[in-house]
């Protein structure tokens, strides 16, 4: 039983981050904006709400650090995607090389090492499990209420399927294209925060390690849709978690073998093995209302 218990909190935990940053992307592409982004988001959260932490010595508002640089790095693609158009797919992988480089060059110019910084306040913890955690699966939560029975959330979805009626219907498409995108960043800067000063207490480089990326998988993998995505991260949790209670009672696999396995399925959702997922209608087109 106790093993049975440690499994499941260990996957509780190695969900959350996926978790956060699939409900980021959802909130992005179902209001019509692709973010391939959110592995840099996620990487810049962690690295601000470490700075943060550290220079402050209160985890608390090292998280909201984390939070606000996801969301001013998601304002950069914002812009980008939906003001002039760009494409959208290469502001993401943009944004992306940008964070690794950047975070391994203010961890130079900051603590004058490029692998790590010094070890900073961490997260309270509640029960047991970091406070972050707990934040991850009530906003998980709210997000399905939210995008289902609220007036921005109806026009999120009506946006991503379809701006042009949406726009005649008087919804300004760019503001709520805008919101998406920038609340993408925001939950993925929190999902970097956990690595960061949740389940560690300080930001080591390329430490989102692609769950970035993982995340877009349990986004098509949930079908975009809340309960979806929470299903998909518990799924690639329990990968996760599974991989490392492998790791410690079989000897006779090789480490690496045993650690490709959450991005086998990865690898597998994205292949469409969990069948075919639609995503909405407009995603990925830029909306020029003077062109239609």
């Amino acid at each position: 039983m106790p093993i049975i218990i440690s499994i499941i909190m260990a996957t509780l935990r190695q969900a959350a981050p996926i978790l956060i940053t699939a409900i980021g992307g959802m909130f992005s592409e179902i209001s019509g904006v692709v973010n391939i982004g959110l592995e840099g988001m996620m990487l810049m959260g962690a690295f601000s709400a470490a700075v943060t932490s550290y220079y402050t010595g209160s985890p608390l508002i090292g998280i909201l650090g984390g939070m606000m640089a996801g969301g001013l790095t998601a304002a950069i693609h914002a812009v980008l995607s939906i003001k002039y158009k760009g494409n959208q797919t290469v502001s993401g992988v943009a944004i992306n090389l940008f964070a690794s480089g950047f975070t391994v060059f203010m961890l130079r110019v900051l603590f004058n090492q490029s692998g790590n910084t010094p070890t900073v306040p961490k997260a309270p913890a509640l029960f047991g499990v970091s406070i972050i955690v707990v934040l991850i699966y009530v906003i998980a939560i709210w997000s399905q209420f939210f995008l289902y029975k609220t007036t921005t959330g109806l026009r999120m979805r009506a946006v991503g399927e379809h701006p042009l009626a949406a726009d005649t219907v008087g919804i300004d498409v760019a503001k709520i294209r805008y919101f998406g995108v920038i609340m993408s960043g925001v939950f993925a800067g929190l999902g970097g925060a956990y690595l960061s000063i949740g389940a560690l207490s300080q930001f080591t480089k390329e430490m989102s390690a692609g769950r970035g990326f993982i995340a877009l998988a349990a986004l098509v993998f949930g079908k975009w849709t809340p309960k979806g995505v929470l299903a998909a991260s518990l799924l690639f949790g329990f990968a996760d978690a599974g991989q490392t209670l492998i790791q410690q009672y079989v000897d006779f696999i090789p480490p690496q073998f045993i650690q490709m396995i959450p991005y086998i399925l990865t690898l597998l959702a994205l292949a469409g093995v969990v069948g075919k997922a639609v995503a909405p209608s407009a995603s990925g087109k830029p909306y020029d209302k003077n062109s239609n």
